[in-house]
This record gives structure tokens, C-alpha cells and sequence, in this order.
């Protein structure tokens, strides 16, 4: 592996007549940027790609999209916890790069900024983030998935600082391997999607780049730790067609199915504890409801008190959790961040902070974008605990 100046790792391969030259940068740093706009303007190559997919990319070129975000569509269509996720992960990357004084990607928008000014075709080679996430959430158990959202949330809230000098030996090749093998050895169902899929696929999309459109030298921009793996599969021998490979791993794992039908079961055994309830005994069949609703309820509010939504909205989460939890078609966290939407409607100015505020725990409650997508995310988690907890306790009191 050749090194440049400022010690960036790369290195070239050929594939059919094309060279390509992969570069290892760290997404947070100025030598990254600088080795990119170095490479770039000496001439060498007629194309550049990037480890972008097209809404990251979008991201950057377009970042006022954010500010057009309909966050009614995103209720609706379910899409919380993906723009939730995202943003804790940009929110990562803004606060280290707040830190160095560079924009996050900086070497990604370097490699675009350059490629447009010498008229060099950009190609984005990497998968759907997207697709990426849910093939890491669907590959995960169930019961893991919630260390997921709790790592996410502890990285969200660390305020602890990383050295430039410490990002810059992420880029060391033997650091960055033995890393990922612990990685791997740790939790080697997040590796696979996370990893070592999208070397496999970036791989496939510089091959079937290669094929397709004749250039005759690629330069690869992509973080250094999917050097390993992308050279391996540059080259190994594939039988398999690029463009086989990427179908391949852009697929979506079929949703499990008793996600969809235990709601329904739940559904059926309160309801059951209620009728056998009421047939004992009318004031037992009261309290088993009063139970449900104080609990399911509080539980929501407790929610929405935490997320500092509105009053009203902390009132509509207890009065509509009792409700919704015996009706899976709805859920109380569309519920309550509709209505505090309505209530504390988001202006233009909350939309253009939205990717700067939740660089900050204090901001996700300040901005009221993000605020809505925290009072959707924790009446659903209050209620959901509701309705183990309330369920629980009409069961004691059945058998009592």
C-alpha cells in the first residue's frame, strides 16, 4: 500500500483496462480533505467516486432539502425512527467536526467540489443508508435492538473529546484492521451489514463503473477502515456479475411477522381479562379498566413530559395510549406528535437549525422538529411498557 505525503493510505488495482485508485480518508478530518483536493488536481484521473449513496449525497449538494421535510409524511409513513437515527448519527460527526473547525464529509464535499471543477463525472458507489440501517436492525434479535438504540443514544449524549491525533490513527491500516476483527468478534451481526456488505458492494459498483464507462483511471474516495475489505474483493476472482451483486445486497430482509400479529394477541387477552372480570364481578371488572387506563396512560404521559412536549399533548398521549394499545392500526406516538405539531407548529428557522441543534442533547428539546420526533419516540416506548406493565397487573389481580 503506497502512501501520499500526509500519509493517507490508497492503493491501485486494475480492473479490465480501467485503473482504479482507492483513497482511505477519515470522514472528520483536514488532511483527508487536503489529500483528496491534492490527488484530484494533479490530472491523473477522469473520474471520481465517492462513498456517498444518493440521499447522502442529495445531503450534500442540497442541504436546504431538510428544511422542506413534511413531517406529517414522516409520521405517517412511519419514518421516525430512520430520520431519528440519522440525525443522532450526523449529530455524532457535527459534534467532531464542531471541534476541528471542518464540516463533516468534508473530504466527500472536497472529492465533489473538485470533480465538478475539472468537469470529472462523480459516481456514488456506496448503498442506500437507508437499506443499510434496516439491514443492521432486521439482522440484529429483537432483544439487542435495544442496546442498539441505547448505544446510539449514549453516543448522542457523550460530551467526551477526541484528539485530532487519535482520528488521524483511525487511517492506519493495522489499526484500523485489528479494530474491525474485534468488531467483528464482538457483534458479527452488525458487521456484516454495516461493513462488510457495503465493501462488498462499493466494490461491485467501481467494477461495474469500470465496465461500463470506460474511463481510464477511478479515483475511490471512502473511509479508511473499508480499505481491507474493498481491495479483497477488487481482487478476488468473481463469478458473480457486478450488477448481481448489488441486487443482491440491495434487498430488504422480509419484515419478522410476530412484530405484526403480538399486538393483536395482546389485544385479545385484555380484553379477555376485562370480560372475565366484569363476569366475576362489575367492580373488578372497573378496576381492571382503571388499571389499564392509569397506567397505559401515565405511562405515555410520563413520555411526553420527558420529550417537554406541551401540555395538551402530554393530555392527548394519556387519554389516547389506553386507546391505541388496543388498537395496533394506530399508535400513540403519531397520536401525540400530531398534536404537537399542530400545537407548536415548527417554524422555517427550526428546520434550517434542525442538523446544528441536534448536534447538542439540549437542542434535540429546543428545536421543536426534533422535540416532536422525541415526543413520537417516547409515548410509544412509555406506552408499549404500559401495556406489559398494566397487562401484568390485570393479571394479578385475576388470579389474586
Amino acid at each position: 500500500m503506497s502512501n501520499l505525503t500526509n500519509q493517507e493510505p490508497r492503493f491501485t488495482v486494475q480492473v479490465g483496462d480501467t485503473f482504479i485508485t482507492v483513497l482511505g480518508t477519515a470522514h472528520v478530518s483536514r488532511a483527508s480533505a487536503e489529500a483528496v483536493e491534492t490527488l484530484i488536481r494533479s490530472g491523473e484521473y477522469d473520474a471520481v467516486a465517492v462513498e456517498l449513496c444518493p440521499s447522502r449525497h442529495n445531503a450534500i449538494v442540497r442541504p436546504d432539502d431538510l428544511a422542506r421535510m413534511d413531517l406529517f409524511q414522516v409520521l405517517r409513513q412511519g419514518k421516525v425512527p430512520m430520520v431519528t437515527a440519522s440525525l443522532a448519527l450526523g449529530a455524532y460527526q457535527q459534534r467532531l467536526a464542531e471541534q476541528f473547525g471542518i464540516e463533516p464529509g468534508a473530504e466527500m464535499r472536497s472529492a465533489i467540489r473538485e470533480a465538478q471543477a475539472d468537469h470529472l463525472p462523480v459516481l456514488l458507489i456506496d448503498r442506500e443508508v437507508g437499506v443499510t440501517l434496516k439491514r443492521c436492525y432486521r439482522n440484529v434479535p429483537w432483544w439487542q435492538r435495544f442496546g442498539l438504540f441505547g448505544g446510539l443514544l449514549a453516543g448522542l449524549m457523550s460530551k467526551e473529546k477526541i484528539t485530532e491525533e487519535e482520528i488521524e490513527r483511525l487511517k492506519e491500516g493495522d489499526i484500523l484492521e485489528s479494530t474491525f476483527n474485534q468488531f467483528a468478534q464482538q457483534s458479527q451481526a452488525l458487521f456484516q451489514p454495516l461493513i462488510a456488505e457495503r465493501d462488498r458492494y462499493m466494490a461491485a459498483r467501481l467494477r461495474q463503473e469500470a465496465a461500463q464507462g470506460g474511463y481510464r483511471h477511478i479515483l475511490a474516495v471512502v473511509g479508511a477502515g473499508h480499505l481491507k475489505g474493498i481491495r479483497e474483493n477488487l481482487e478476488a476472482e468473481c463469478t458473480d456479475s457486478p450488477q448481481a451483486v448489488i441486487r443482491s445486497l440491495d434487498q430488504e430482509p422480509p419484515p419478522a411477522r410476530w412484530p405484526k400479529v403480538l399486538p393483536w394477541v395482546i389485544v385479545v387477552l385484555v380484553l379477555t381479562g376485562f370480560a372475565i372480570g366484569f363476569s366475576r364481578n362489575p367492580e373488578l371488572g372497573w378496576q381492571l379498566v382503571l388499571d389499564w387506563v392509569l397506567i397505559n396512560g401515565g405511562l405515555a404521559a410520563t413520555g411526553a413530559v420527558i420529550a417537554a412536549a406541551h401540555p395538551v399533548t402530554v393530555v392527548s398521549a394519556a387519554l389516547a395510549a389506553p386507546l391505541t394499545s388496543l388498537n395496533p392500526t394506530i399508535g400513540v406516538g403519531f397520536v401525540a406528535a400530531g398534536v404537537e405539531t399542530l400545537v407548536r407548529k415548527p417554524s422555517v428557522g427550526d428546520f434550517a437549525r434542525l442538523k446544528q441543534d441536534t448536534s447538542h442533547p439540549g437542542g434535540w428539546w429546543r428545536n421543536r422538529v426534533s422535540r416532536i420526533l422525541l415526543v413520537f419516540i417516547l409515548t410509544t416506548i412509555g406506552s408499549a411498557v404500559g401495556t406489559y406493565v398494566a397487562g401484568f397487573r390485570i393479571f394479578e389481580r385475576l388470579v389474586g
